[in-house]
């Protein structure tokens, strides 16, 4: 089991930022796979930013540019710093990390989700 914490959410005006922090609980936190998803009112949830634990980095299309995620494994923590923020971003964004079985079963791990809103 792992648990995510997240916190670093609310309230920015357009072209703002705001830095997200998740914190997973476990001793393996330096090879996991983690990542950035939110979901806006009505849409699905969809995948911001991924880190690995050698630190290579995906990001989604809308957010490249303008959003790093990074992580630092002495604090097992993985961090999405978001800047020039736009209206569009306003979603409940979720820490990601999973486990997968050797029969190929992937076992999903969410945080309870950070509310953020930019202001027009």
């Amino acid at each position: 089991q792992v648990q995510l914490v997240e916190s670093g959410g609310g309230l920015v005006q357009a072209g703002g930022s705001l830095r997200l922090s998740c914190t997973a609980s476990g001793s393996i936190f330096r090879v996991r796979v983690m990542g950035w998803y939110r979901q806006a009112p009505g849409k699905q949830r969809e995948l911001v930013a991924r880190i690995t634990g050698l630190g290579n980095t995906n990001y989604a299309d809308p957010v490249k540019g303008r959003f790093t995620i990074s992580r630092d494994n002495a604090k097992n923590t993985v961090y999405l710093q978001m800047n020039r923020l736009k209206p569009e971003d306003t979603a409940v964004y979720y820490c990601n990390t999973y486990d997968s079985s050797r029969a190929g079963e992937v076992f999903d791990y969410w945080g309870q989700g950070t509310q953020v809103t930019v202001s027009s």
